[in-house]
């Protein structure tokens, strides 16, 4: 199908959700983000007030995937593809987005903590992302230089 990026709307949030808690990696129940005070209220919240940047990614119409920055510290802190849409683009796209836009807004450097050794590690890697040791046990923190 037809892959469009484009940058999520509030109407978007049930769509990102559902994505977020069907993921095996790194699995999160809506219960478990609201205890670390991840709501889509919070979410939205924060998306309004252009602290976070948002995108999706629409195949056919359904969103698939969708990414998340946040502004203030230059982190990478979402992307998730629906089980079974993987390896289509939509993540480095996504990917590609969310990094054009921290540059934009004046970041220089970006990261991202994901767990050790996992799929999403080994796609950060081949990203240009490079693996620090800053991170906690289980998690690397990559770094990735950015470019205007």
């Amino acid at each position: 199908g037809e892959i469009m990026i484009r940058a999520a709307e509030p109407g978007d949030m049930p769509a990102m959700t559902a994505i977020r808690i069907s993921v095996v990696e790194n699995h999160m129940s809506v219960a478990q983000m609201a205890e670390r005070g991840i709501t889509a209220e919070s979410t939205l919240a924060e998306m309004a007030a252009g602290d976070l940047g948002a995108w999706v990614a629409e195949d056919d119409g359904d969103i698939v995937a969708f990414a998340m920055a946040d502004r203030r510290d230059a982190s990478l802190f979402a992307l998730f593809t629906k089980p079974g849409c993987e390896g289509k683009g939509h993540g480095s796209a996504l990917l590609a987005a969310a990094e054009r836009w921290l540059v934009e807004i004046g970041h220089g450097e970006a990261w991202l903590t994901t767990a050790t050794g996992s799929r999403a590690a080994r796609f950060y890697a081949l990203k240009g992302w490079r693996a620090t040791d800053e991170g906690d046990p289980g998690d690397t923190l990559f770094r990735k230089a950015l470019f205007r």
